[in-house]
């Protein structure tokens, strides 16, 4: 049975404050607007609305948490980069953001979502320069690759690869479709294995 698979909605979290105790490990899930994260979340758990995806991009402003059955949270970030946001909204959602992936304990990796035609945004480098200093692994879904040709994707891959060549030990990369659900079993491969190594190096 798939690892996300009967996953259900547990809290949502504005602020710091709001949230829950660090009682699992957190599979984080980042990306900009409208690259196909909540797709992909959707894909990865066989479900159709888990994760609510939205016409319009920057809708969700909220940390979501969904319990997994192994009980270890897959957790939904706000997507980043929109445009329609007032800049007090901005400046709140990165501050909240960068603190959350820097400092929270209980996340044991994170997995940033870019469509295969755009890879590592400005913001995309954002993100990994706040979490990247924590250690934890992080797994990079290039969404979207059914938009491009066989050689048009393995060349966005390749080119991720060795963009992120620094980070080799940290980071690593794959293709996704949601559409037609390729690169499935390799995400649940990778996160899996995140799990497996908290497990064996929890206290106790």
């Amino acid at each position: 049975m798939s690892l996300f698979a009967n996953a259900v909605f547990e809290i949502s979290a504005e602020k710091l404050s709001d949230l829950p105790p660090p009682t699992g490990a957190e599979i984080v899930f980042a990306g900009r607007s409208n690259a196909g994260k909540s797709s992909a979340i959707n894909t990865l758990a066989g479900q159709t609305r888990l994760a609510f995806v939205s016409k319009t991009p920057g809708r969700t402003q909220l940390i979501n948490f969904f319990r997994l059955r192994n009980g270890a949270f897959l957790v939904d970030l706000p997507g980043y980069g929109y445009a329609d946001v007032p800049e007090k909204v901005r400046r709140h959602w990165q501050s909240v953001l960068a603190a959350y992936l820097a400092r929270r304990t209980s996340i044991c990796g994170l997995v940033m979502i870019m469509d295969a035609r755009r890879p590592l945004t400005d913001l995309d480098r954002q993100m990994l320069e706040w979490f990247g200093p924590t250690g934890k692994p992080i797994h990079i879904l290039l969404t979207k690759a059914d938009k491009l040709t066989r050689n048009e994707a393995a060349n966005a891959l390749r080119a991720t690869r060795t963009e992120m060549a620094p980070w080799s030990d940290q980071v690593s990369a794959q293709l996704f479709s949601s559409l037609k659900k390729t690169g499935v079993d390799e995400a649940e491969s990778v996160i899996g294995a995140w799990l497996e190594h908290e497990k064996r190096n929890a206290p106790g």
